[in-house]
Order: C-alpha cells, then structure tokens, then sequence
C-alpha cells in the first residue's frame, strides 16, 4: 500500500511540473492531473484510515500524525486550485509525502492507545485542520514571496506567471491564515476543555509554544485589517508563526517519541 501511495503522488508531482515547463497545447489536461490528485487522495485517506482502525493510535505516532497533515494540506490545495490556478504548489508539498511514508512504515513507535470518546478527538481533528490550513498558509506565503520578489526585479519566470495577481494572491493568504487561525482557537480550547493538565511537564512546551504561534497570527491578522500589514511583513509573520506552531507540535512529538526513549 504504501508503494502505491508514493507512486500516486509521484506521478501527480511529475504531471504539475510538465504542465508548468510544457506550452500549453503539449501540456497534460486538467482532467489528467486532477484525476490522480484525486486517486493519489483516496489511496493514501484509505491506507490512513485502515492504520488507525487496526492500532487505534495512528494519529499519534510522529510519522502518521505527519502523513495526516499532509494529506490533509492536500486535500485543502486540491479543492483550492480547481477555482484557482496555485496548483503549482503542490511542488513545494508532494516531496515531503514519500520520506513520511517511509518514515511512518520503518521508524514508526508504539504510541499509547487513547480513549477518543471523552472528547479528546474533537481536540485532535480541529489540531490536525489547523495544522494543515497553516501549512497551506506557509506554502503561499513562500510562493507569494516569489511573486513579490520577481516582479519587483520585472522577471516573472513561468511560475509566477501562472499564478493569479498579486492583490488576489494576498486576499486569499490572509482568508486561509484567518479559517488556520480559527481551527487553532478551537483547538486550543477544546484542549482547555477536555484535556486534564495542558501545562504537565510532558506537554508545556507544546501549550506554550501554541499559544505563541496563535498569538502571532492573531497579531497579524490584526495588523493586516487596522494597520494594512501585506507584503513582506506579512509573509515573515506567517512563516514565523508556522515555524512555532511546527516546533510545538511535530518538535515536541519528535523529541518524546525518538530522543527520549529509553
């Protein structure tokens, strides 16, 4: 199953870049690519769901939790660029896909079996949306950044020329950081909720650094309807804000499950 998953994304990956190098009457059809975006989707939620029905404790373990994040960032970019042309980002995110699945089959851990009826799921779905919509956030500011760079220098190269126009690019940036930011409120209260301690040793920095991360985002959405904030500062705000809420997720589990085994 997971040779077949990495061979769907592979191929989804090598469609998007002949689209984006080829002219436009060689280049693959529309169809083509979303059908195995589609089918690479499928394969992959089904592979993730028989993992979690059969260990109970899929969305814990370090890889799994990575590979749901990403399957659900893009399934976010899927639905996103069949209204917009931005599925060139799909090149920023795809090579991540294999090294988790290889990940995720040889180096995967032996992750408690949790209770998801006390509400903990609610908390665990809202945190792994959020994650995945500030991912999505992070990517465009990146490809943004690009777009502000070269016109600035008057060389668009074709990848930002397939891209919509600047104003458009920073309108849709900053409706996905607020729907991130929105999950992370959620999921940060259902943990104050359903969680017994957010602050014990084991989890601190996790609460810590997201409160951060949601404070830092809070802050430039903020900035970006009283003050304007755009461009430049918005992207090096956003970056920063994904970079913490990474550390405190992905970090925190990557030191718990593989630096501080016995």
């Amino acid at each position: 199953m997971t040779l077949i998953v990495m061979a769907a994304w592979m191929s989804t990956w090598l469609v998007i870049a002949l689209r984006l190098r080829k002219p436009p009457a060689t280049r693959p059809p529309t169809w083509l690519l979303n059908s195995l975006w589609l089918l690479a989707l499928i394969v992959q939620g089904a592979s993730l769901i028989l993992t979690w029905a059969n260990q109970q404790n899929g969305f814990i373990d370090f890889f799994a939790a990575l590979s749901v994040v990403l399957w659900l960032t893009c399934f976010l970019l899927f639905l996103t660029q069949l209204s917009r042309p931005l599925e060139n980002l799909g090149l920023l995110i795809i090579p991540f896909i294999p090294p988790t699945l290889l990940g995720s089959y040889f180096l995967s851990t032996n992750s408690a079996t949790l209770n998801l009826d006390n509400g903990l799921g609610i908390h665990i779905f809202t945190s792994l949306l959020a994650y995945s919509m500030l991912t999505l956030a992070a990517l465009h500011a990146l490809l943004l950044g690009l777009q502000i760079r070269q016109l600035h220098d008057h060389k668009p190269n074709i990848l930002v020329r397939t891209l919509p126009p600047l104003q458009d690019m920073e309108s849709l940036l900053f409706k996905v950081i607020a729907l991130g930011w929105a999950l992370l409120s959620l999921s940060l209260i259902s943990g104050f909720v359903y969680l017994e301690d957010l602050f014990a040793q084991h989890v601190a920095h996790k609460t810590i650094l997201s409160l951060v991360a949601w404070l830092v985002f809070a802050v430039l959405l903020y900035g970006h309807w009283q003050y304007g904030w755009r461009g430049k500062k918005a992207i090096r705000w956003t970056l920063a804000g994904f970079f913490i809420l990474m550390l405190a997720f992905f970090g925190s589990k990557f030191v718990l499950e593989y630096l501080k085994q016995p």
